[in-house]
């Protein structure tokens, strides 16, 4: 058996290390590319969505690249996403590909349908799948997560332009290649030192910058063209919502239990959408609301072109502007979107907010 798997986020750190770690040859496809994109988007219908175009792409590289076995999502829900995987499927088997698919709902059971999931998958003891999870959630993905937070804080204060990036760029590999707990606790000294060593401007005052939106896209940086380096060089710091730790908190834990999430966020939105809409349109309105009130200077939304829950939320994002007072750029993204075009529009937008941070101060 040869795994692959589509990229999100930093999701392929513990997967890796999970498949490595147990003797099971994993091939992680290329950092997504223009090349995965145009693969994709070659081989979708043109009205879907742009990571089903993404995802596509990653798992023609994977399996170019010798993988015969193919982990994905699926399941119920309003969003097309929990169909992706019986399209995806039946495309590649159209395309010629020999290869098995091997689908995870995480809406099942949660927390438990990802223990069946693993153990079915690898074949080993409940006590095995337990620490493998622990390791990967709590531990790998929890200290990317941790790195990426740092970075976001350090771009727009540093002085040299881009150093806190290269330390992110190997960040993965470094965090993929440990496999005990004595190992990660060792790199998370030695990563956090070299950011602290990063040298600051002590009289930057970056304004800060949420970036919202559909989940897949706020997470993977060439889907959303890089925008929170973009921003950050031009001396914004950007804070996104979109964490894969605390998607792990929410919907394998929290909602298995019953327990509920996200009811400040929800209630904010109510006056404005008082239903779910499936994929992420209630938790941006509601987001926009809570954070203007916590300072924040604006927000930045991200969402696929034709995505239904975004374009619902957009249409009714002028009310909550006009009521709120807050900036937000909205940014609709597929294949055919040109950087250069969206840097102006982010320059421009850069303007507007530190225009309005320079009046408030004065």
């Amino acid at each position: 058996m040869v795994v692959t798997f589509p990229h999100c986020g930093s999701g392929w750190v513990p997967l890796k290390t999970l498949f490595d770690k147990h003797g099971i040859k994993c091939v992680v496809p290329p950092k997504s590319s223009k090349r995965t994109m145009t693969l994709g988007a070659r081989y979708s219908p043109e009205w879907v969505c742009f990571p089903y175009k993404i995802l596509l792409g990653n798992m023609i590289e994977g399996l170019d690249m010798g993988a015969d076995t193919v982990l994905n999502v699926g399941g119920a829900g309003l969003c097309r996403l929990g169909y992706y995987s019986k399209l995806q499927e039946q495309t590649l088997r159209d395309m010629g590909y020999k290869f098995d698919m091997v689908i995870f709902d995480w809406q099942e059971a949660g927390i438990v349908a990802m223990a069946k999931f693993i153990r079915k998958l690898l074949g080993n003891s409940w006590g095995e799948v337990i620490s493998d999870i622990r390791f990967g959630l709590l531990g790998q993905l929890k200290l990317m997560d941790e790195i990426e937070h740092r970075v976001q804080w350090i771009r727009p204060r540093e002085i040299d332009k881009g150093a806190a990036n290269r330390i992110w760029r190997g960040a993965g590999d470094r965090v993929a290649a440990v496999q005990t707990r004595e190992q990660l606790k060792s790199l998370r000294r030695q990563i956090t030192s070299e950011l602290d060593a990063i040298a600051l401007d002590p009289k930057a005052d970056p304004p800060k910058v949420a970036l919202l939106g559909e989940f897949f896209m706020a997470l993977d940086g060439f889907c959303n063209m890089d925008i929170e380096e973009e921003m950050g060089k031009r001396g914004v710091e950007v804070v996104r919502t979109a964490w894969l730790t605390d998607w792990a908190k929410a919907w394998l834990l929290l909602d298995m239990l019953g327990l509920g999430h996200g009811r400040k966020v929800k209630a904010a939105a109510r006056p404005y959408l008082s239903r779910d809409v499936s994929g992420d349109g209630v938790n941006y309105l509601g987001e926009t609301i809570l954070l203007k009130h916590e300072g924040f200077a604006g927000v930045v939304h991200v969402m696929p072109f034709t995505c239904m829950p975004e374009v619902i939320a957009q249409n009714i994002l002028p009310k909550v502007i006009e009521q709120h007072n807050i900036p937000v750029l909205n940014v609709v993204l597929d294949e055919q979107m040109g950087k250069a075009g969206l840097v102006t529009r982010v320059e421009a937008f850069v303007d507007l907010i530190q225009r309005r941070q320079c009046r408030a101060a004065s």
